[in-house]
């Protein structure tokens, strides 16, 4: 049986209540994992870098992205540490996916 993690959208009503203004915004989430959160505000924002060092979330979070999502969503398999010391892109918004 698999484990169902905030059924009752909890999570991301809080989200959502915490910064209501996602439309055309970058995002820069930290610990995607399997991309369980990133498909919930993925649609509202213009694009995701999701950060996920574990080698088999990433790849779970890349055999799920919908193909109308690969250009949106970029999937990185590494921590923030060595993502930070790599790229000097900015962001509009940094979620830490497992602090809700």
């Amino acid at each position: 049986m698999p484990i169902l993690i905030d059924p009752e959208g909890n999570e991301t009503n809080a989200l959502f209540r915490l910064f209501p203004y996602w439309a055309g915004y970058s995002v820069l989430e930290i610990g995607s994992g399997d991309g369980r959160l990133t498909w919930r505000y993925v649609e509202k924002v213009s694009r995701v870098t999701a950060l996920e060092p574990d080698e088999e979330k990433h790849k779970a979070a890349l055999e799920i992205r919908p193909v109308h999502l690969k250009k949106k969503i970029n999937f990185v398999n590494t921590g923030l540490d060595e993502f930070t010391r790599q790229n000097k892109e900015k962001f509009d918004l940094a979620i830490l996916s497992w602090s809700l």
